[in-house]
């Protein structure tokens, strides 16, 4: 069931023009709209890399189906997209919705840490998961995160958002190469010694039961891909066959001239293979087909 967006609350950074919304059940929510500038597909984009990624453990915000009225578009004069040099009014009805991540407070919510407060992030083991994720999804964008603390907490927990460039966007395809979807800074990934860096998330994305992708798919509105059933399947069946070549593109990546891993294998890290675990590959691809948004 959609919650119900009823105020605007200011226009968001970024090329999808996202708008921070006040929902019905009193949560902030950063909603994007279907006639946005990049492309409609980025909203299923954003749904089913969000639900995947929050799947295998990943820390992401909550996401929902955001219903934005006509009326409220009408007495809102901020909500408009900047189309080149022409104002559009927003496009009423579903929208894709992130559950806002931290409060408004200053100090609560960053962008960018220094490099002493990095190091001290409380999940950053989880730069190895989301990279597996990315690396997984084809995320042709470079990864994204804000950084989030509660009051009278000193250290801040990564939060990773922005999953529309992930299947290329709008073309739903994958273009492979070693340096997209990473994270513009090596900090995070210099504690990877060995595959085991990756777990629990690796693992769970290479087992991942098809059916949770078909029913993470299955609840997408038609509208936000056009009605095209058939893309729809076709999508989810290349990344249930992509599941066991994540491995193959981490690897790529940890190959690059970033040199993003220096302690691999240092340190008596555990030693292990570097081939792949049939066993972790997952089920094959299922029968099961897409029946409809469920809501």
């Amino acid at each position: 069931m959609a919650v119900l967006a009823v105020q605007q609350i200011r226009k968001m950074r970024g090329g999808a023009q996202g708008q921070l919304m006040l929902g019905a059940d009193g949560h902030f929510y950063v909603v994007k709209f279907q006639n946005n500038p990049q492309h409609t597909r980025v909203l299923a984009n954003e749904f089913l890399a969000s639900k995947l990624a929050a799947a295998v453990g990943l820390t992401v915000p909550q996401v929902e189906l955001v219903e934005v009225s006509s009326w409220l578009i009408d007495n809102t004069p901020d909500l408009v997209m900047e189309i080149g040099k022409t104002l559009v009014r927003c496009k009423p009805g579903l929208q894709f919705g992130s559950r806002f991540a931290g409060g408004l407070m200053p100090g609560q919510v960053a962008d960018y840490l220094p490099e002493e407060q990095l190091l001290e992030v409380r999940n950053l083991a989880e730069f190895a998961g989301i990279l597996a994720l990315d690396k997984w999804t084809g995320n042709a964008n470079g990864r994204q995160a804000v950084f989030v603390r509660r009051r009278r907490e000193r250290r801040y927990k990564a939060v990773f958002i922005d999953f529309g460039y992930c299947f290329h966007a709008g073309e739903w395809r994958f273009e492979d190469a070693p340096l997209r979807g990473v994270y513009f800074r090596n900090t995070v990934y210099r504690n990877i010694k060995a595959w085991n860096a990756f777990e629990p998330w690796l693992s769970s994305m290479e087992r991942m039961p098809a059916e949770t992708l078909w029913a993470a798919a299955g609840e997408i509105p038609p509208e936000w891909y056009g009605g095209d059933m058939g893309e729809m399947e076709a999508l989810v069946e290349k990344l249930l066959a992509r599941r066991s070549r994540i491995r193959e593109l981490i690897e790529a990546f940890a190959g690059s001239d970033r040199r993003p891993f220096p302690q691999w294998g240092k340190e008596g890290a555990e030693a292990e293979a570097t081939g792949w675990n049939p066993e972790r590959r997952g089920t094959s691809m299922s029968n099961k087909r897409i029946e409809g948004h469920a809501g």
